[in-house]
C-alpha cells in the first residue's frame, strides 16, 4: 500500500517553472501567506541564474508561427546557451544569457510578436488542447478563444495584478488539460456552450461566445477575493477558506448569462503519443518530443511545417500541422534522426528533468547528466533538490537527488507516495520497476 504523502510545502517555488499542479478540488495547505511579490522571470525580467541570466518567454497555447520559430533558434543561439528549454506549461526558457543581452532579446522578441504588451508579458500563461483543430476530436472554436483571452489579458490595467504563475486552461473538449490544475478553466461543449471553472469549484455554463469574457471575470473576482483575504495569494488554491472566488457573481457583474452545471467527468490528463495524427480534412500532425525538453536552433529550425505553425505541448512536446501522409512520415523519420522522440518505445520517452547542476544554485546533482533512459508506463522526473521543479501532473516516479550523493526513488500516486529502496549499482532496474507498476 502506498503512504500518505505528507502535504506539499508552501514555501513560494524557486526561479524554476513551477509545476502546473493542484488536482482540481485540491486544497492548498493553508493559510498560504505571501509576503513578497511574485518573482517568477519573465522575456523583460530575467533571473541571474548560476550559468546565466535566464528568460522564460510566455506563449499563449504554446502556438508559434514558422517565423517566430527562427526567431527563437536565433535567441537561444545569439544570447544563450545555444539551446531552448520547454517547460511544464508550453512556455520557453532561455539559459545563459549574457549580462548586456537583455535589451537584444526583447527587440528580438518584439519584432516577431513575441512581446505583444511588456507590461502583461508574464501573465499571457495559457495551455491549450494541444490537438485542438487537427484530429477531429473536439469541438471548434477553441483558437478563437485563445486570441481572444490573450487580447483581453493585454489590453486591461488590472491584470498585471495577477501572478506569473496564474494559469488559465483552454480545454477542447477532450478533456486533456482541465486535469492540469488551471486557476481558471474553459472546457468547451456542444451546442454552443462552455464550462468556466475556478480551482476545483463547481463550474458554470455559458455560451461559447462568451467563454473569454467570462475567463477574464473569474480571473478579476479572484484577484477580489486575494485582496480581501490579505494573504497575498498568487493562485485559487491558495485562497484560505472563506474567501473563494465568486465566479457567479462576477459573471452577473460582467453580463454574461450563466448557469450551474455538473462537475464533468475527465479523465488524467496525458500527453499525445510522438508519431503522425491523421486528420478530418485529409491533412496529418507530426508529434514529436525533445529529449529531457531542451532543443538545440538546429532542431527548433527542423520543426518548420507547411503547415507554418508549430504547436508547443504542457508535456514538453510540439504538434507539427499541414502535411500530407506521405509528407508526415518522411518529416518524422527527419526529426528522429535531427535526435527527437519519435514514438512510444524510445527509451527516452516520458523521461524529464530539471535544470540541476551547474545551473542552478539549489541543486544537489547534475541531473541530466545523470538520468537513464528506460521503458515503463509511468512518467519519470529527474529532479536536483526536493522542490522538483517543472515535474509532470498525475501519477509518476520521482527521483530526487539528495545531500550524500545519492537519489531517493519514490513511486507517486494521486496523494499517495512509495519510497522504494535500492542498493548500490540498482538504481535503473528500481527506477524501471517503479514504472512499470511493480514492486
Amino acid at each position: 500500500m502506498l503512504a500518505a504523502m505528507p502535504p506539499p510545502s508552501s514555501t513560494p517555488p524557486n526561479q524554476g517553472e513551477p509545476p502546473i499542479g493542484g488536482t482540481p478540488g485540491e486544497v492548498a495547505p493553508g493559510p498560504v501567506v505571501r509576503d513578497r511579490d511574485d518573482a517568477c522571470p519573465g522575456a523583460l525580467r530575467l533571473h541571474a541564474a548560476d550559468d546565466g541570466k535566464l528568460a522564460r518567454l510566455r506563449l499563449p497555447g504554446g502556438i508559434l508561427t514558422n517565423r517566430q520559430v527562427e526567431a527563437l533558434a536565433v535567441a537561444a543561439e545569439r544570447y544563450g546557451d545555444g539551446h531552448l528549454g520547454i517547460t511544464s506549461r508550453g512556455n520557453a526558457e532561455l539559459r545563459g544569457i549574457g549580462d548586456h543581452c537583455g535589451n537584444g532579446l526583447a527587440e528580438l522578441l518584439r519584432h516577431t510578436a513575441l512581446l505583444p504588451s511588456e507590461r502583461h508579458e508574464r501573465v499571457r500563461n495559457i495551455v491549450a488542447s494541444p490537438l485542438a483543430g487537427l484530429d477531429g476530436l473536439g469541438h471548434g472554436g477553441l483558437h478563437s478563444w485563445l486570441r481572444e483571452l490573450d487580447a483581453l489579458l493585454c489590453a486591461q490595467d488590472w491584470t498585471t495584478a495577477l501572478s506569473g504563475r496564474f494559469l488559465f486552461a483552454l480545454d477542447d473538449g477532450r478533456g486533456d488539460v482541465t486535469g492540469l490544475g488551471g486557476d481558471v478553466t474553459l472546457l468547451a461543449q456542444g451546442e454552443g456552450a462552455a464550462l468556466v471553472r475556478t480551482g476545483g469549484a463547481a463550474p458554470l455554463r455559458v455560451a461559447a461566445a462568451d467563454a473569454p469574457r467570462a475567463a477574464l471575470a473569474a480571473a478579476r473576482a479572484f484577484l477580489a477575493a486575494a485582496d480581501a483575504a490579505g494573504t497575498g495569494a498568487w493562485r485559487v488554491r491558495e485562497l484560505p477558506r472563506g474567501h473563494e472566488v465568486d465566479l457567479a457573481a462576477a459573471l452577473a457583474r460582467a453580463g454574461i448569462p450563466a448557469e450551474p452545471a455538473p462537475v464533468p467527468h475527465t479523465a488524467p490528463a496525458s500527453a499525445p503519443r510522438p508519431g503522425v495524427v491523421p486528420g478530418p480534412d485529409g491533412t496529418y500532425a507530426v508529434l514529436v518530443a525533445p529529449v529531457l525538453g531542451r532543443v538545440t536552433g538546429a532542431q527548433l529550425r527542423a520543426l518548420a511545417g507547411p503547415g507554418r505553425e508549430v504547436r508547443i505541448t504542457p508535456w514538453r512536446g510540439f504538434v507539427v500541422p499541414g502535411f500530407e501522409e506521405r509528407g508526415a512520415h518522411e518529416r518524422l523519420e527527419e526529426l528522429g534522426a535531427a535526435g527527437f522522440i519519435t514514438g512510444p518505445g524510445s527509451p527516452w520517452s516520458g523521461v524529464g528533468a530539471c535544470t540541476g547542476r551547474p545551473g542552478c544554485a539549489k541543486a544537489l546533482a547534475d541531473v541530466r547528466r545523470d538520468a537513464l533512459p528506460g521503458s515503463g508506463g509511468l512518467p519519470v522526473y529527474w529532479s536536483g533538490c526536493e522542490r522538483r521543479c517543472g515535474h509532470p501532473h498525475g501519477d509518476w516516479v520521482d527521483v530526487t537527488a539528495t545531500a550524500d550523493g545519492r537519489y531517493t526513488v519514490t513511486a507517486r500516486s494521486g496523494m499517495a507516495e512509495q519510497q522504494l529502496p535500492y542498493a548500490e549499482g540498482e538504481l535503473a532496474d528500481t527506477i524501471g520497476r517503479a514504472r512499470g507498476g511493480g514492486r
